[in-house]
């Protein structure tokens, strides 16, 4: 097993609070409206959204 990293920068219009906000905060609405033929739902199972809550992840079949 090995170890493998890729990192790539792009230019970005958008603000980085927004897009902290959009990509982290908001993800489990966001990712399955992007993603609808990978991502069924994210659900919040236990928690309040904060650092240590629990999300399941559904996925289409």
């Amino acid at each position: 097993m090995g170890v493998t990293s890729f990192t790539q920068e792009f230019p970005c219009p958008i603000s980085p609070a927004r897009m902290f906000r959009a990509l982290i905060v908001e993800s489990s609405d966001l990712i399955p409206r992007l993603l609808p033929q990978f991502i069924k739902s994210v659900e919040l199972v236990e928690g309040d959204g904060g650092a240590g809550s629990i999300e399941r992840v559904n996925f289409t079949e």
